[in-house]
């Protein structure tokens, strides 16, 4: 498989100043706390749509190629009776991916309470379980800021993360960004596999910089910078915090934040979790699409103002260091559940002690409404 270049992007290095110490990260301030819970409160207020509203959308294309291609990763590298976890699973959109996989459990985790009260009812399948084939489990956690490595002590280690089109929302410090990549590594089994979707840095900074002013767009997405990015220039010691304003039309509209792959890679590193590739979506989609099919989705996709906006996303796969032991974890699956109640989902909630450090979590079985 070849391995893609990550790209340059100008005024961004990598800084030298990364320490890992001993998980303690400091606490976020006051708004990023808050930026969270916005994002949280955007994307549990969105309902599910029938299916003639979805297909109905102004972005149905977009997607479309968005499950294609995450279907395709999954398809590459989830084994027959794998352990899964889901980090920002969101309403669970991903559910029937992972069942044609054939894994054997599956956990997910999302910030989101309506989300999570959403995914849970689409893996009750509202009656019909006949698709259906492995157990689960569901958290409502901040999986950018809670370590997660003790409430999934029993369901640990994993064979396989994903985390689609999330990962990003960890970047806005650099405590955030080590929380969410500590907690894949510390999850995943040796030799495990982390597969995701992210906003790719390289273009979104490119458009910037073509643009005559500050945001840049067309008929269904906008992006826009603040003001502190008038030169359109970024510190190489500042890798974490640069924040944009995103519009999607019926999908998207809150902050994110500039990932830099080459500082992504390097801090992932740090937690024993090394790069098999990185492609930006349209590269991924001319490499793998050969299904009949799907080349009549892209001819028509070509052809809209979507296909400008899967440009922006790339697609990333990491394996953690180790040997892989024989034997799979699929024996976890025991742990999970075919039908999830309210009162099993787990919430979990940082505390923190007088200094202002992680100190352990709240863990509450419970609807917390």
């Amino acid at each position: 498989m070849k391995r893609a270049a990550s790209g340059s992007y100008g005024q961004l290095k990598a800084p030298k100043f990364y320490h890992q110490g001993d998980l303690e990260f400091k606490e976020d301030g006051e708004s990023t706390k808050e930026e969270a819970s916005r994002v949280a409160d955007h994307y549990s207020a969105r309902r599910n749509h029938t299916l003639e509203e979805r297909e109905a959308s102004p972005i149905i294309h977009l997607k479309k190629l968005n499950n294609w291609i995450k279907s395709v990763l999954i398809q590459l590298y989830a084994r027959k009776g794998d352990a899964v976890l889901d980090l920002a699973c969101g309403k669970g959109g991903d559910l029937i991916k992972w069942d044609k996989a054939e894994v054997g459990y599956y956990v997910g985790i999302d910030i989101a309470e309506g989300s999570i009260e959403d995914c849970r009812t689409r893996y009750n399948g509202d009656g019909h379980l006949s698709w259906k084939k492995f157990t689960s489990r569901l958290l409502c956690a901040d999986c950018f800021e809670v370590q997660l490595d003790k409430a999934l002590a029993d369901d640990a280690p994993f064979d396989i993360c994903s985390c689609q089109f999330a990962l990003h929302y960890s970047w806005s410090t650099e405590a955030r960004a080590r929380r969410a990549l500590a907690n894949v590594s510390a999850l995943l089994r040796p030799g495990g596999i982390f597969i995701g979707t992210m906003p790719d840095a390289n273009v979104i900074i490119k458009k910037l910089r073509e643009a005559e002013g500050l945001a840049f767009g067309n008929s269904v997405y906008w992006i826009r910078f603040g003001e502190e990015y008038s030169e359109k220039k970024f510190k190489s010691t500042s890798p974490f915090g640069i924040k944009y304003k995103f519009h999607l039309e019926d999908a998207v509209d809150c902050p994110e934040w500039i990932v830099p792959f080459h500082v992504f890679k390097s801090l992932a590193e740090e937690y024993d979790l090394e790069l098999v590739f990185v492609k930006n979506n349209h590269v991924f989609v001319e490499e793998y699409l050969k299904v009949p099919d799907y080349l009549a989705l892209m001819r028509k996709l070509k052809a809209l103002d979507e296909w400008e906006v899967a440009y922006l996303y790339l697609a990333f796969v990491l394996r953690k260091r180790g040997q892989p032991e024989q034997t799979q974890t699929s024996s976890k699956k025991d742990r999970g559940k075919l039908h999830i109640k309210k009162e099993d989902i787990t919430y979990l909630k940082a505390r923190a002690n007088g200094t202002g450090q992680e100190e352990g979590i709240d863990t509450t079985e419970a609807n917390c409404t």
